[in-house]
């Protein structure tokens, strides 16, 4: 590294030679004037330090972003910025966060500045895209392959999510609130919830669901009783969040027509979150919830709203049996909302629990539960509206 301040013309060999009687002196302002009741910079006749350090931002506090500077995490002044994460900082989004937070819109969705620019002044996305694409693209074969060769596979698959869902979201609990919410109960009961609601419907849901907080309750009793109202408060919320909401996927598969709708669910909520994306990237500029996720904007959710109802008009038109392109445009509004919502949501829980991924299964992309945020609370919302529109068989 050189000497020189960050590009300045290196300081002339006379300024270290300013002769005994300086003793040290330097101008008002100047990094080495020494404070009250502090030494000269060097001993008469010495020959003083001339050599100046760069001046080098630090990056942040924990969980801070690019250009973060301290605990608040919003970073120095940089060319072609102001340190506050808009367009030209070297602050990314996730710079705004405090201590210890993890930053929130971590994906870029809805982002107004998703990242530290590359030279040549062009955004780029704050994660590596090669690996989040070839997940999602992994993802989705397994996916529709199981959707439409045997429905009971892609049940499989929705259990599978549930478990390990419930697995990540109690694993964070433990490490970051030391709350204890016993997973083994959680998991047996997500499991037969999922499985209940596909054979039984919303009755035999409910039924588990309410088995399963029984089972909560009494497996934490085998224990001190410290805490037990917090961690069984916190287990009831993890089995209505996880395994409850995704059962609801369970319902629209056993539909006559059952992979259609949930293809048509995947599909709009994945739109949503893509129009989100490419809108928010290329022209947000007014943020849509900065104290919980900076990066989102109102461009964002604009850009969101507008994918989503056109292919929702589309799919219930040309997907859903007795479905038409009015019926989409209200679906794909509802789902672009509860999926803002739903990723909002997580973003809230991540910020009260200091991380930024509930886990890391999928490269790019996070855990489980960080693809599972916007579809969670999507599902009912588009199970009561295929009921409404074309019902429930």
């Amino acid at each position: 590294m050189n000497d020189s301040t960050w590009g300045a013309p290196p300081p002339s060999p006379r300024a270290g030679f300013q002769g005994a009687s300086e003793q040290g002196r330097a101008a008002p302002g100047s990094a080495f004037q020494p404070g009250a009741g502090e030494a000269p910079a060097h001993e008469a006749g010495g020959v003083p330090q001339t050599r100046h350090m760069p001046i080098v931002s630090d990056p942040g506090g924990p969980g801070g972003g690019h250009g973060g500077s301290g605990p608040g995490g919003y970073g120095s002044r940089s060319a072609g910025g102001d340190g506050f994460g808009r367009p030209g900082d070297s602050g990314g989004t996730s710079g705004t966060s405090g201590p210890g937070r993890g930053g929130g819109d971590h994906d870029g969705r809805y982002s107004s500045d998703p990242g530290p620019a590359p030279l040549g002044g062009k955004k780029r996305a704050g994660r590596d895209l090669r690996a989040a694409i070839g997940v999602g693209v992994g993802l989705g074969v397994v996916i529709l392959a199981s959707l439409f060769f045997y429905k009971p596979v892609f049940l499989g698959v929705i259990v599978v999510a549930v478990v390990v869902g419930l697995w990540e979201l109690t694993s964070r609990l433990t490490e970051r609130k030391e709350i204890q919410a016993p997973l083994v109960p959680l998991a047996v009961g997500g499991a037969a919830m999922v499985i209940a609601g596909y054979l039984r419907g919303p009755e035999g849901a409910w039924v588990v669901m309410a088995l399963t907080v029984l089972a909560v309750l009494a497996w934490r009793m085998t224990e001190a009783p410290d805490d037990y109202l917090r961690d069984v408060t916190a287990a009831v919320f993890a089995a209505f969040y996880v395994p409850f909401l995704a059962t609801f996927v369970a319902l629209m598969l056993a539909a006559g027509d059952g992979p259609w709708r949930v293809l048509t669910f995947l599909l709009l909520t994945v739109v949503s979150d893509t129009g989100a994306y490419a809108v928010g990237w290329r022209f947000g500029k007014h943020k849509l919830a900065p104290s919980i996720s900076p990066g989102k904007t109102r461009e964002g959710l604009g850009g969101a709203v507008a994918f989503s109802m056109g292919a929702g008009a589309l799919c219930m038109q040309f997907l859903i049996d007795g479905g038409s392109w009015w019926q989409g445009l209200l679906l794909g509004f509802a789902v672009a909302v509860t999926a803002t919502l739903g990723d909002l949501g997580e973003s809230m829980m991540k910020r009260d629990l200091g991380i930024k991924d509930m886990g890391s299964l999928l490269p790019g992309h996070g855990g489980i539960m960080d693809r599972l945020d916007s579809l969670l609370p999507t599902a009912p919302v588009v199970w009561l509206l295929f009921v409404a529109f074309v019902g429930g068989a």
